[in-house]
């Protein structure tokens, strides 16, 4: 993977697996995203994905730490509205489709997780 990839997270957590698995599992995603040395351009989050990126979310830390290393965490801000937790959001930065759309357009490789 390389800065020319962007992800896509669509679900509170990976994978379709009861809530505290999913969480579990993208916990270890992301940690290895970050040690691994394998970083994407951007992790664009939306739908129910936008829920890892408020406050409580348990993958905050990992995170934060991708943010800190140069990758874009672009959340939808329709989507944050619509759950009412626009005020929550603890880590990225609030975008509408138009900037979700050009990431993806942009990237090299879309991956979905």
């Amino acid at each position: 993977m390389d800065n020319n990839t962007v992800i896509i997270v669509n679900g509170n957590g990976m994978g379709r697996a009861d809530v505290e698995l999913a969480h579990k599992l993208m916990k270890t995603y992301l940690g290895v995203l970050e040690t691994g040395g394998q970083r994407p351009g951007a992790i664009l989050f939306y739908a129910e994905g936008v829920k890892l990126t408020v406050k409580g979310s348990p993958v905050l830390e990992e995170l934060a730490a991708l943010a800190e290393l140069g990758v874009a965490l672009v959340v939808c801000t329709t989507c944050l509205n619509y759950f009412g937790i626009y005020d929550d959001l603890a880590v990225g930065r609030a975008e509408g489709m138009k900037e979700i759309v050009d990431w993806q357009g942009r990237a090299g490789k879309v991956v979905t997780v």
